[in-house]
């Protein structure tokens, strides 16, 4: 799973996703990119792995661990984004 996002004004602009997994990992990259779009970069780093099972009705226990992929992505892809951000300055 890698999210990818495009970022003005300290907001997420456009945000999109390449993911090869299971359904569950598709429709929680999928949620995390509903839930993320239009938010600032503080605001989408609180976006949790729960928000985004709960945002999908609920995951099977043995499928919680696409929720946590789908979080932990958008964070490592904010994350970059201000580390090439500080590297330009």
């Amino acid at each position: 799973m890698t999210i990818y996002i495009k970022v003005k004004e300290n907001r997420i602009a456009d945000i999109k996703f390449k993911t090869f997994g299971c359904g569950a990992a598709i429709a929680t990259s999928s949620m995390i990119t509903e839930l993320a779009k239009g938010k600032t970069l503080e605001e989408a780093m609180k976006i949790t792995r729960g928000n985004v099972a709960e945002s999908l009705g609920g995951l099977p226990p043995v499928k919680m661990h696409c929720s946590n992929l789908a979080a932990d992505g958008l964070h490592a892809a904010i994350e970059d984004y201000l580390k090439k951000k500080e590297v330009k300055k």
